[in-house]
């Protein structure tokens, strides 16, 4: 995907040698009414801040320093900030920071003031366990951040372009199957204008953001449960992954690596060319805009015929240095859980409410595209899965996955082959991260 998927996700990779020199004073002083405020994100996300703020600065005598970076700019300045021992007071982190955050001293366990709050039992169980660590797995123990969002990664279909190809709708509710998929993907892919060369496809799906979903509904998994060892090579993962690879290499149902090197998917589908798509929330303000009819279903399932796909989330974190960090964590709950300080955020754009009962009313309540706007909900309460390398202490191990893996997109190398040489050293890299985490 583009870089707007990247910064909607939160994947921030800060090494912890890059952290542990953290122990210091924190960045808003001697003044214990001041507080920092580091995020990333755009305009309309300042905006929405900025007012939401406002509102907590007069509610508590308080005063709080925004400090924003573009996406790109956030780790190095975060860094930056964390070597020069002028750690914010509440920042974004995400759960792959979880581990290193914590046993680098860095962030703050606010168990007690979360689960205290009135809001608790609102907030997605999803967006509170993406922060818990309970010292040897994230997703368990103490709560050491709260969720700025959720990020279900749905999948959308132009609506226009089965209407003319006189293909019937998907069922909203019924997820294909692979073989159906395929069979619509085929049929949907075409040369529109008679010139010899194709120029509409079925699907646009890129395999670092879109494979997880095979995989997973096909009862496959990168790692096993306790993160110990990588499975990569197991019967299931491999079926999933020829059948990815397979859309491009054999059935010709996604744009070759030649043909998206001229005009990528994501341009295509904007265009109007491509059948099915990926869909984050953030996307949702863009796509208002395009000039045909789309909305959502549920992913194509496996041999375990349930949809799977993963849900991305940022955290807001409390400086364990914050001179008074009952207000700090007092601004990282409003922000994540006020209503309205989350309608800001909603209404920008830029993201589906934290609250539950907020979402309800914006699913009901909207008059725009995606009709569908219950499957996001759906992936969150229900089907959506961290990515594989939120819950491990690095993700070189699952970077190293993707290195090498366009052969097996373009054919030329078998999945069996790519996961036999890949698995062992993936697997040392598992181990050291394992290691590294024991050690901290």
């Amino acid at each position: 995907m583009k870089s707007r998927t990247l910064a909607a996700v939160g994947i921030i990779a800060i090494t912890a040698a890059s952290i542990t020199a953290c122990s210091g004073s924190g960045a808003s002083g001697s003044d214990t009414s001041s507080l920092t405020f580091m995020f990333r994100g755009n305009d309309a996300e300042k905006a929405a801040y900025t007012a939401a703020i406002k509102q907590f600065e007069k509610d508590n005598g308080a005063h709080v320093k925004i400090i924003m970076t573009t996406p790109d700019d956030y780790n190095t300045k975060l860094k930056a900030a964390i070597t020069g021992k002028k750690v914010p007071d509440v920042f974004y982190i995400d759960p792959g920071s979880v581990q290193s955050y914590v046993k680098s001293g860095i962030v703050r366990d606010i168990t007690r003031q979360v689960e205290a709050s009135s809001t608790y039992d609102d907030i997605w169980k999803y967006g509170i366990d993406s922060y818990r660590y309970d010292g040897k797995l994230v997703g368990k123990g103490a709560i050491y951040a709260v969720p700025k969002d959720v990020g279900p990664f749905s999948f959308g279909y132009n609506k226009t372009m089965f209407e003319k190809a006189g293909i019937p709708l998907p069922d909203k509710d019924k997820p294909y199957t692979w073989d159906q998929f395929l069979d619509v993907a085929k049929k949907l892919t075409q040369d529109a204008d008679g010139d010899g060369k194709l120029d509409q496809w079925g699907t646009g799906l890129n395999a670092t953001w879109n494979l997880q979903s095979w995989v997973w509904s096909n009862g496959g998994d990168w790692l096993n449960r306790d993160r110990t060892k990588v499975t990569i090579d197991t019967p299931e993962f491999v079926e999933a992954m020829q059948n990815f690879a397979d859309l491009s290499a054999k059935d010709g149902v996604t744009p070759s690596a030649t043909e998206a090197a001229s005009l990528d998917t994501y341009q295509r589908w904007m265009k109007g060319q491509i059948g099915f798509f990926p869909v984050g929330p953030w996307d949702v303000p863009t796509y208002e805009k395009l000039p045909f009819q789309w909305d959502l279903i549920p992913y194509p399932v496996g041999k375990t015929g349930k949809s799977a796909t993963w849900t991305g989330t940022l955290g807001i974190a409390v400086s364990e240095t914050a001179k008074n960090a009952d207000l700090a964590t007092k601004l990282a709950l409003y922000l994540s859980t006020d209503k309205t300080a989350q309608k800001s955020l909603v209404d920008a754009g830029v993201q589906i409410p934290n609250l539950k009962s907020m979402a309800d009313t914006w699913v009901s309540s909207s008059t725009l595209p995606p009709a569908n706007r219950q499957e996001f909900l759906k992936i969150v309460e229900d089907y959506g899965r961290p990515l594989p390398a939120n819950d491990t202490y690095s993700s070189e191990w699952y970077d190293e996955f993707w290195k090498n893996i366009q052969p097996v997109l373009d054919g030329k190398v078998t999945a069996a082959d790519y996961v036999k040489k890949e698995q062992p050293v993936m697997q040392k890299l598992l181990d050291k991260a394992n290691q590294d985490a024991k050690q901290g």
